[in-house]
């Protein structure tokens, strides 16, 4: 035991200077950390809007992050970093952060430009070319079959059939939805204009007893 205490006492010493020689290090390494932050807007026309969701990367070092909605973002990184800012529609920027910085703070608002790109008209066939298209139609054999399926396809009543088979999409749901919105906000406080005093609509509806409108559909329930 008497051994024992001199020993546990220099290995105790020896770790607190180990301790001691690298909190200088370490108090350096955090010097150079920096809390980068900022907005990165839409700089093409005079008024600036957020670019949402652009990737903000720190170059050569595998990581990063991206803006959110309203284009903020945030990240640490260290004093010399090249970060490149990124986005769809945008040309690519990158910028370097300074190495002179006495705070662990900075902050910027960048600016991205609009990258259009105007490509040319494709017009895709099935034939290599528009000679071999026109030698294939004017070769082409339209049977009486074909002309009788083709009237029946182009029939009213198939058209018709058709199209209450078929279901609305995106923007259709949007038009018919903007314009129910539009009639409630026309009358928005008031009783809307009753029909029965309408002279179209009762005209409409004259023509469409006598076009036999309301019979067809008693004889179809």
């Amino acid at each position: 035991m008497k051994y024992l205490v001199p020993v546990f006492c220099c290995f105790f010493l020896l770790l607190g200077v180990g301790h001691a020689q690298d909190t200088p290090a370490r108090q350096e390494d955090d010097k150079e950390l920096i809390q980068f932050s900022g907005m990165v807007l839409d700089g093409s026309d005079r008024e600036l809007y957020p670019v949402p969701y652009a990737n903000i990367y720190i170059k050569q070092k595998g990581r990063g992050t991206y803006s959110d909605f309203n284009g903020f973002f945030s990240i640490v990184v260290e004093k010399g970093d090249n970060v490149v800012f990124s986005a769809i529609g945008y040309r690519t920027v990158e910028i370097t952060i300074p190495d002179t910085l006495q705070e662990d703070r900075y902050s910027l608002v960048q600016l991205m430009s609009r990258d259009t790109f105007n490509l040319p008209e494709t017009v895709v066939f099935p034939w290599p070319s528009r000679e071999h298209f026109k030698l294939e139609f004017l070769a082409m054999d339209v049977t009486q079959e074909l002309q009788e399926r083709a009237l029946e396809n182009l029939a009213q009543e198939t058209l018709e059939r058709g199209r209450e088979m078929v279901a609305l999409d995106g923007n259709e749901h949007a038009d018919f939805y903007l314009r129910q919105q539009a009639r409630q906000y026309y009358y928005l406080g008031q009783n809307p204009p009753m029909n029965i005093f309408n002279p179209i609509a009762w005209k409409q509806f004259f023509d469409a007893w006598k076009r036999g409108d309301f019979k067809k559909d008693k004889d179809k329930k």
